[in-house]
């Protein structure tokens, strides 16, 4: 590939190391989630409600950093389980709360020890995950 063409190749992409390691770091849970009957994202769902339970579903949105076209039809099937309920803001009917169910709430102590697990599997120093964390976190912001 000629000079005039470098940034097309794919070892300078900044995007594809971190495409690539998202996914294999994000398929190391797939053993753990699988036996739960849930997926990554359905996983990211409860994090947040375990932490907060009764948001909105912009709220989630925000935080999952996914657009409601994403995140509408995952809810949906997380209802459908059992897992959570949707009901509508009583002061605005454009708003819509999500909150664990019983069932929801049990899945927390089964998925317990999903992190621990997973973080077994990535071998990465306290100190670089902290900057790996933070790194991600302003790309995030930025974009």
């Amino acid at each position: 590939m000629s000079e005039q063409y470098e940034q097309l190749k794919l070892e300078n992409q900044i995007c594809f190391p971190l495409y690539a390691a998202a996914r294999k770091v994000t398929g190391r849970y797939t053993p753990y989630l699988k036996p739960l009957g849930i997926t990554y994202t359905q996983y990211l769902v409860f994090l947040v409600l375990w932490e907060e339970d009764g948001v909105t579903v912009g709220d989630l949105c925000r935080k999952l950093y996914l657009d409601s076209g994403t995140l509408t039809p995952l809810l949906k099937k997380m209802e459908n389980a059992g897992f959570l309920d949707r009901k509508r803001c009583p002061d605005d009917e454009r708003c819509v709360m999500v909150y664990l169910t019983s069932k929801g709430r049990e899945m927390k102590e089964k998925a317990a020890d999903i992190p621990q697990k997973v973080g077994a599997c990535v071998s990465i120093k306290p100190d670089d995950a902290m900057k790996l964390y933070e790194l991600l976190y302003n790309i995030l912001e930025q974009v």
